[in-house]
């Protein structure tokens, strides 16, 4: 995606036969969402853009949101941004004709960090419903903050429009402790129900940072990029040199100066789920899970799905996550 970032910590991704379908996300449960009677579901597909939105770019993500919801999946996370709305357009396209399911798909998208403004965030707003064909969605994002808009106008307008039922909840996403605060006394009597931030067993940092915060005031904590950039699902770890994909989508995590010892731990952590005949996925996405984060993985394949899927399935047992949170944190070997 070529659009400009946020001020700060910004991140802005033919059918195939299918032998046979793995097992829909039996594992663990939804969790109790702030101010709403739906749950939240505990995985979910990303559609992030990942490329220039080609007619073939876009006929992948039709048939990986196709197979999303035929293997049980049902939250979807987009955002307006993504692929300059095209992103949510295919969304809005591949649940039209996806006819009834049950439950029903939570759906959530993010409004940019330059339409904070009431009016411009309202706008945007009806944007996204027109292009996803909803009269409302799951859960409304800020997609990162920006403090060139005081947060009290941004929060009493997403509360006006959870107030018109256009926004089932209201969530935010790259916030820290004291803007989440913030945010939460801006809303008033309506909830803050979502923090939406990178979180994996290889970058714990921002995830870590607010965990505490979210569980004492019933914050879900949404956790984008759980595989870190596909590190975590054996991508990127034979090869010789630091992969560009990483450095090119987020720099800050996957820099020169970092990603080395990031991929000698995914290394270790691959050597373990090899020894302990576990897939490498499960246990990153099930590490987040006990902490009571919800994975938001990215696919642009109806086959990645099918990884994940057959890799949620599989539940570590808990000694082996807490030996693979210690290999993670370069504290074994």
């Amino acid at each position: 995606m070529t659009t400009k970032k946020p001020p700060r910590r910004a991140r802005v991704p033919a059918k195939r036969s299918t032998p046979q379908a793995p097992a829909a996300s039996p594992v663990p449960g939804d969790l109790p969402l702030a101010g709403s009677p739906r749950a939240h579901p505990s995985l979910g597909l990303g559609l992030f853009a990942q490329g220039r939105w080609t007619q073939e770019d876009e006929r992948r993500t039709r048939d990986t949101v196709a197979r999303a919801i035929e293997l049980g999946l049902r939250w979807f996370d987009t955002a307006e941004v993504y692929g300059a709305g095209r992103s949510e357009r295919v969304l809005g396209d591949a649940l039209a004709h996806s006819g009834t399911m049950t439950p029903p798909a939570f759906v959530a998208t993010k409004v940019w960090y330059e339409h904070l403004r009431p009016s411009v965030l309202r706008a945007a707003l009806l944007g996204s419903l027109q292009r996803l064909a909803l009269p409302k969605v799951d859960l409304y994002l800020v997609h990162a903050p920006n403090p060139k808009v005081p947060l009290d106008e941004t929060m009493g307008a997403l509360a006006e429009l959870a107030r018109e039922g256009k926004v089932g909840s209201v969530g935010v996403s790259n916030f820290d402790v004291e803007e989440l605060d913030a945010a939460r006394s801006a809303l008033g009597t309506t909830p803050l129900a979502v923090n939406q931030v990178r979180y994996s067993l290889l970058t714990p940092d921002d995830g870590e940072a607010v965990l505490g915060y979210c569980r004492d005031h019933g914050i879900v904590v949404e956790a984008y990029s759980p595989l870190a950039m596909g590190l975590l699902a054996g991508r990127h770890l034979d090869g010789t040199g630091p992969p560009a994909e990483l450095r090119r989508q987020d720099s800050s995590a996957f820099g020169p100066t970092r990603l080395p010892e990031l991929l000698d731990r995914a290394r270790g952590l691959r050597k373990l789920a090899n020894a302990e005949n576990v897939p490498l996925a499960s246990i990153a996405l099930h590490w987040l899970a006990c902490r009571g984060v919800a994975p938001l993985f990215g696919a642009t394949r109806p086959q990645q799905v099918d990884d994940i899927v057959r890799a949620w399935a599989v539940r570590p047992s808990d000694e082996l996550l807490e030996r693979a949170d210690q290999v993670a944190g370069g504290r074994r070997a």
